[in-house]
């Protein structure tokens, strides 16, 4: 019995490999953890201030919240009326969206997979239009916008947020449109497809991903200009969410607790929103650089 207890096999574990850490990973990580805590400190400050009373965020105002006190966000919704300014910035910024989309992805089809004289032309021109900041055309669309009688209405910040985002999605759109390859274009033509079907059962599946990016940007260009919105739609009925916090802060400049309360009601749907779509954003940003 003991003979054959010292004839059994002995157990046998490799060792481990230890895992290398390289030092520039190290430092990478340690730079993006300390980049990432700028930004997600001054959101739970702000959000743990929207529980506090205004002396209590004066006084101290880096001290947590002794209880979710939800009387800030009873006077948002009160005595600023923040749900009309969202279904306002709601209307404006989807609008924008869906402008930009139709007539920047048609555009894009036809830079992307038409030849024609003076192409290179309008891609430069497009290009350039980039460069030109948005104060510099405030004055003549604000005369444009007098003569049409589009001041203080939803088409008074929806046209010119679509002029503005026009080129970004054309130039977008285009470059990941001229990366599906030409078979599929064959092919379509072969079944009987004319143009305009072409783009709406072939190219416009196929591109869903930069689409996605495209309005996100958008949305969220349009959802957080201030400028525009401050100039073109200063009237109560029609006034953005974004300006509704420029007027608590002049009305309501000592009331700290309720501009926090409506800071973190502005920011954090715009935030839950933008987690859940955000691989949207990556794969139409991505995709089309090395499709094909």
């Amino acid at each position: 019995m003991q003979q054959s207890q010292a004839e059994a096999p002995l157990s046998y574990s490799a060792p481990r490999r230890r895992r290398r850490v390289e030092t520039g990973q190290v430092i990478s990580y340690a730079v993006l953890t300390l980049w990432a805590l700028t930004t997600i400190y001054p959101l739970f400050w702000i959000v743990n201030n929207s529980f506090k009373l205004s002396t209590d965020v004066m006084n101290n105002s880096f001290s947590l919240a002794a209880s979710f006190d939800m009387t800030n966000y009873i006077n948002a919704f009160d005595r600023i009326n923040i749900l009309k300014s969202y279904g306002n910035s709601l209307i404006m910024s989807f609008g924008t969206v869906a402008l930009v989309l139709i007539f920047g992805g048609l555009a894009a089809y036809i830079i992307a997979r038409f030849h024609f004289r003076g192409k290179s032309i309008i891609n430069s021109i497009l290009v350039a239009t980039l460069l030109i900041p948005a104060f510099a055309t405030v004055v003549p669309v604000y005369d444009l916008l007098i003569r049409w009688k589009l001041v203080n209405t939803y088409w008074g910040l929806i046209l010119p947020h679509t002029a503005g985002n026009l080129t970004f999605a054309i130039l977008v759109i285009a470059a990941y449109m001229s990366t599906i390859p030409k078979e599929m274009e064959e092919a379509a033509f072969i079944d009987g497809c004319n143009r305009f079907n072409m783009f709406t059962r072939v190219f416009l599946p196929m591109s869903r991903p930069v689409f996605a990016s495209a309005s996100i940007f958008v949305f969220l260009w349009s959802y957080n200009d201030l400028f525009s919105a401050l100039i073109f739609v200063n009237k109560d009925s029609v006034r953005p969410i974004v300006s509704l916090l420029n007027e608590i802060s002049s009305q309501y400049g000592t009331d700290f607790g309720l501009m926090a309360s409506a800071v973190s009601l502005t920011v954090i749907p715009v935030l839950i929103v933008y987690l859940f779509i955000q691989r949207f954003i990556e794969k139409g940003m991505t995709e089309g650089a090395i499709k094909g």
